[in-house]
This record gives C-alpha cells, structure tokens and sequence, in this order.
C-alpha cells in the first residue's frame, strides 16, 4: 500500500471504503484513484539526477587512471617483458574484478553470440591492446606514448563513418590530416633507430586496437552489464596470455619489489577500477562523448611522466602531440 493511500485513510474519516462507526475493512479502491504499490513515483525520478555527477565521475576517474598507466608500464617494463607484463597486469585485474563482482554480486554470463563478442573484445581489449603498448614504450617515453593512443578518439569517429554508415565530413578529414602531421612529427622526432619507429607504429597500433574495443563494446553493453563484461573481457585476455606464464614466472622471481608493485598497481587500478568505471559511463552516454572525455588522459600521462620518472617528450615530439590533440578536437567536436 502507498504512502498515499495511508496518508489519506489518516485524514480523511469519509474516504471511500471506510464507514464511521463499523471495522476498518478496507474497501476496494474507486477506478479514479487506484492503489498503485509496484511503482512508486519518487524513486523512479531519482537515477537522471544522481546520473548527472555519477558519469563524469566515473569518466574522471577512468582518464586519471588510464593517463597513471602509461607511467606505471614505463616503469615496469624495464624488468617485465611486454608479454609477462601483460599477462601479470590482467591476472591482477581478473582477481580485483572477481573480487568486485563478489561484492556487488550481479553477474549475469551472456550466452551465444554475446559471450562470443565478449570473449573477443576482451582478448582485443586487455590483450593484444597491452602487448602493443607495452612494447611501445619499451623505447618510448610514457608521454609520448599516451599522446598516440591519443588518437584513438578520431579513430572511433572513422570506425562508426565506416561501420555505421555516418560518413567522413569535412571536419573528419581534415581532423584526420592535422593529426596524422602530428604522428608524422613524433615519428621524426623518435627516429634515432628502426626500433623507435617500430614503437610509434606499435603505439598507433594500440590507438587502433583502443577505437575498433571501443566500438565492439559499445555494441555489446545493451545485451550484458558493464561489470559483467569488464570480468569476462579480462578473464579472456587473461586466458589468451597463458603462454607467456613461464616467463612471468622468471621475471616475478628476478625483478625488483617496485617493479612488481607496478604490475600489480596496473592490475588494480587502471584495469580493474578503470574499466568498471569506464564501463558505467559508456553505457550511460554515447562513444564520441566519453571519447573525448579521454584528450585529458595524454596531458596527464606527461605530467605525471615529468614529475614521477624525469620524462619529458622532446619539442618536437610535444608539437607533434599537440596537433595530433588538434586534430581529434578538429574531427569530433561539433561547432554549435
């Protein structure tokens, strides 16, 4: 019974389906005023408001996280190769995921094709997308890394022109050139050898794999929640870098305690957290929108790179970054 209906059997002695003087049998409700105990409506118009700060929260958290990211894999991969690193981040992340899940206690596995579409995303997502990156910055700085996985953003606008028959605008094209004068530009101011042009390739490799995850997932959220999916996507990658466990093993056993630190901290907080937190948000807004929320990440990634590891990308390498940020703002922000 609603607080409604008891509020008016209180105050009102005449109401229908009572009678002074007799029991307090009640009466059923007239057709002009029904009893409606399913569906009260203040809870309902509660979600969009709290909304309103939960998704820029969990975005903020996510970009703060994955910008920490590329400082904590330049800091491990001097003693973790780009294979055990990975698998030692996503094993991490896979018990801090089970660990979450536990807590909140809603798993709902998908079946069919949605599992298979999971299973995918996650060996893209937690797997191949780490490998590159870690292999990149093998060479690279962590600022310079961050500023070409942060072309991923235009690269989402260029998946959803081709995969969801939205075109390539003006906008998009020149964005796209802007940006790629920047990967042009880091690409020279890195080309001290063969390896380091193999790196910047390897990072715009991850950029890919980053905008192609992005979009997969997005088509995924509406058949299986957020946290559901970031458990499954890790558990697959995970399950995809098996191989690489006897060399996890060696190095756990040879690399020192901070470096292991690192592994773990990847684990927890920029894969675990970050993920469940971006998986909130992009089921709650579109891809371009949480997308750009992701141009802080790179700024952040130097910063942190310059004040924690004495990093700092050369000149030419930050013109490079800054017209490839150019670039993205060009291409995916709307001029109203």
């Amino acid at each position: 019974m609603t607080n409604a209906t008891a509020d008016s059997r209180q105050t009102s002695p005449l109401a229908p389906g009572r009678v002074p003087g007799m029991s307090t049998a009640v009466i059923p409700p007239a057709p002009d005023a029904p009893a409606d105990p399913v569906a009260p409506a203040t809870p309902a118009a509660a979600p969009p408001s709290t909304n309103r700060w939960l998704v820029p929260a969990a975005a903020a958290v996510t970009v703060v996280l994955w910008g920490s990211a590329f400082i904590g894999i330049r800091s491990a991969g001097f003693d973790y190769t780009p294979g055990a690193l990975t698998l030692g981040r996503i094993l991490v992340g896979t018990l801090a995921l089970t660990v979450i899940a536990g807590l909140a206690g809603k798993l709902r596995l998908p079946r069919g094709r949605a599992l298979i579409g999971v299973a995918v995303w996650g060996v893209l997502w937690f797997g191949l997308y780490n490998l590159a990156l870690n292999a990149a910055e093998r060479t690279l700085d962590a600022g310079t890394a961050s500023l070409l996985v942060g072309l991923a953003p235009i690269l989402i606008a260029v998946f959803a022109g081709i995969s969801l028959g939205e075109g390539f605008p003006a906008r998009l094209l020149a964005g796209i050139g802007i940006a790629f004068a920047g990967v042009a530009g880091i690409a020279l101011a890195t080309s001290s050898g063969a390896s380091d042009v193999v790196s910047v390739l390897l990072g715009l490799a991850a950029a890919v794999v980053y905008a192609g995850s992005t979009i997969l997932q997005k088509r995924l959220l509406p058949q299986v929640d957020s946290l559901t999916m970031t458990w499954l996507g890790c558990l697959a990658g995970t399950i995809a870098c098996l191989p690489f466990t006897p060399v996890l093993l060696a190095e756990v056993a040879a690399a020192p305690a901070s470096a292991t630190l690192s592994v773990v901290y990847l684990g927890v907080f920029p894969t675990a957290i970050a993920f469940v937190t971006w998986g909130y948000a992009l089921a709650r807004t579109t891809a371009g929108r949480l997308g750009a929320a992701t141009y802080a990440a790179a700024p952040l990634a130097v910063l942190m790179s310059w004040a924690l590891l004495g990093e700092v990308p050369t000149p030419v390498a930050l013109v490079g970054g800054a017209l490839c940020l150019t670039g993205v703002l060009v291409a995916t922000l709307r001029v109203r």
